[in-house]
């Protein structure tokens, strides 16, 4: 359980890269070609973290050839939600000018619902991949976890 509460915060730790508000710089509004670039090179970034993050994560856990198709679930998980999330963000986005405030408070709780889900989906994904690891390699999930839940971002640090 220990485990899949840190992976739990481990989700909410990557997605909360892809909640970053828009900049409205001095209430100028972007034509839609810049504000389209604009958000193409933002997705850009957001990808390159999460594929950044997909890479480090499965060194610090030690992932073995023989892990791989499990990890290959967690991955998938960790992309789909990663793009449900996106595109929530991006509909409130696509309103911030025009939205009400009861609009806001709604667009936030998709957004919201968006990271429950993730969190749950990557959860199922990555239990029977932790279920199935040796004792010492469960100890270093547990580590890797544990300080992404602090805000540490270290995991090399824990597969030492």
């Amino acid at each position: 359980m220990k485990v899949i509460a840190a992976v739990l915060t481990s989700t909410f730790l990557l997605s909360g890269a892809y909640a970053q508000p828009q900049d409205q710089s001095a209430g100028m509004q972007p034509t839609h070609s810049a504000s389209s670039a604009a958000m193409m090179k933002a997705d850009a970034k957001r990808n390159a973290q999460l594929e950044r993050h997909i890479k480090d994560l499965h060194a610090a856990l030690n992932i073995t050839p023989s892990e791989e198709s499990q990890w290959g679930n967690v991955v998938q998980t960790m992309r789909d939600s990663a793009t449900e999330l996106d595109r929530a963000i991006d509909k409130r986005k696509e309103t911030i000018n025009t939205a009400t405030a009861v609009d806001n408070l709604s667009a936030y709780g998709v957004i919201a619902q968006a990271h429950v889900d993730g969190v749950k989906k990557l959860a199922a994904a990555f239990s029977p991949l932790y279920d199935s690891m040796p004792g010492d390699q469960k100890k270093i999930a547990d580590e890797v976890f544990a300080q992404r839940a602090h805000g540490g971002k270290k995991m090399a640090k824990a597969a030492n």
